[in-house]
């Protein structure tokens, strides 16, 4: 079956953060105990992520090195995972790139200055309410998960209205994602994508990506990047080096510094916390871990304490293509159930009504193998791990 998603700042220089940087040779691996790593420690990071039967990769980078790699039977290091939700800290990157350049004034801008469809009483959300999830637009109990759905989904991004006073509340809404993309082009002239290919992945030497569009071409900016768990690490080798990578500054320092300062904090049932697109996982004295985080069990934390990275992924089977396009299943978006448009879905594949591939449907798929089981419940403990490391 397959199942789609419709669903404290330490002042510290950089060169202080940074024990070296990354070099040609970063894939080289090296036994944990040469790091002064316990193999024991890397043993049960393993044990958790692989007792979750989805999971398809783990890969552990300390100091630049691969420390650890792992992959389930029928992978490897060039089988591509898919993003889902962690191509949100992808896009918010970009916002990071064109403030250096000037071609955003200020994350306290109004939408409504690259958006003027909010023009209306939505002009005082700003792309800092966007990027930390705190717009204000409206968050049904669907939570905008048929947005997958459609042929235009900056269309309907474009349509949710305001519900509450923007900055009042956290609510973790794909809608502002997709308004992201468009942001970025309004802003730059350049399609989304391109510049992701442009100013980010072709520096990281990853040339390999599938970067999804809807049927309409607009850049799925929410989820949906395809790449191996190895380019998956490189971009959180980025963010542990504070945006800097063989020299140059890909991304501003002081825009990693602001995405590291949780912008929301909580302490429900674990302190947890959200700041530009990027998840808070722990902050005290010893590490501050963050991690970008996608449906179904993608995770790559970053801890630029201790300079290191840890990316888990889970089973992926690529329909091909880059465009999404559901052809004539469309009317599958007017079932307003999530459960039964999945039991729907399932039927149609099942009995080979509906054929996935290209020239069929093609879309960022995450087949029942993939789904996580026992990782999420984990998670914390996973991270404690990676804590004392």
């Amino acid at each position: 079956m397959i199942r789609v998603i419709l669903t404290a700042i330490f002042i510290i220089s950089p060169t202080q953060l940074i024990a070296q940087s990354i070099d040609d040779n970063f894939w080289v691996s090296v036994k944990p105990k040469t790091l002064g790593i316990d193999p024991s420690k890397i043993k049960s990071l393993n044990r958790i992520a692989f007792e979750d039967s989805s999971t398809q990769a783990l890969i552990v980078v300390k100091d630049g090195k691969l420390i650890h790699e792992k992959y389930a039977d029928g992978f490897d290091k060039t089988s591509h995972g898919t993003s889902w939700s962690m191509a949100k800290s992808f896009y918010a990157a970009l916002v990071g790139i064109s403030l250096e350049k000037g071609e955003i004034e200020s994350l306290d801008d109004p939408v409504s200055k690259y958006l003027p469809q909010f023009g209306d009483d939505r002009r005082s959300i700003t792309l800092r309410n966007i990027l930390n999830m705190d717009g204000g637009l409206e968050y049904p109990e669907d939570q905008h998960e048929k947005m997958f759905l459609y042929n235009d989904q900056l269309k309907y991004a474009l349509s949710v209205p305001l519900e509450k006073k923007p900055g009042s509340i956290w609510e973790y809404n794909n809608v502002n994602s997709m308004l992201l993309g468009a942001i970025l082009e309004s802003a730059t002239g350049i399609s989304a994508d391109v510049l992701l290919e442009e100013r980010i992945l072709e520096p990281l030497g990853i040339n390999n990506a599938t970067l999804w569009q809807d049927q309409s071409e607009n850049v799925m900016a929410y989820c949906c990047i395809d790449l191996t768990a190895r380019d998956f690490s490189r971009f959180g080798l980025l963010f542990a080096q504070n945006g800097v990578w063989k020299g140059e500054q890909l991304i501003p320092a002081d825009f990693i510094e602001e995405t590291f300062s949780p912008a929301w904090k909580f302490s429900s049932p674990v302190t947890w916390g959200y700041s530009l697109h990027w998840w808070l996982a722990a902050d005290d004295t010893e590490s501050e871990i963050y991690y970008a985080s996608g449906k179904f069990g993608q995770y790559i934390f970053v801890d630029r304490r201790n300079n290191l990275v840890v990316t888990k992924i889970t089973k992926y089977n690529p329909t091909g293509g880059s465009i999404q396009n559901f052809r004539e299943f469309q009317w599958l978006k007017e079932i307003d159930d999530l459960d039964t448009l999945l039991a729907v879905w399932n039927f149609l594949e099942e009995e080979k009504i509906m054929r996935l591939g290209e020239g069929f449907v093609t879309t960022p798929i995450t087949r029942e193998d993939g789904e996580e089981t026992s990782f999420r419940k984990n998670l914390y403990k996973f991270i404690d791990i990676l804590k004392n490391l």
